[in-house]
């Protein structure tokens, strides 16, 4: 079950609801700094910076540098990839009264 394994870094970002509200703010504006993620939420710069890492770290997001800002945006397409294998072989394996 590699493909589960390989979908444990999303997970861990879809399992904190700050990272939710950073998503939400990314799918909504495009791509933004940590200046304007903060100014959204009720989080300090560190703890932004924080879960941006994490979710980098996951392929849950880009960052592009310009100028001296660093601007993230979403990048989850190779990330929903792996979690429809994951559930195209959880229904091929699971019992058939769970439908």
């Amino acid at each position: 079950m590699s493909v589960m394994k390989d979908c444990i870094p999303i997970f861990t970002v879809l399992a904190d609801e700050n990272r939710h509200l950073i998503l939400k703010l990314l799918l909504d504006n495009g791509k933004m700094n940590v200046n304007q993620l903060t100014d959204n939420l009720h989080l300090s710069r560190p703890a932004v910076s924080h879960h941006l890492k994490i979710m980098l770290s996951a392929n849950a997001v880009s960052v592009e540098q310009i100028g001296k800002e660093r601007f993230y945006r979403l990048a989850m397409r190779d990330e929903m990839e792996k979690m429809g294998e994951l559930v195209d072989l959880m229904k091929k394996y699971c019992p058939s009264h769970l439908d």
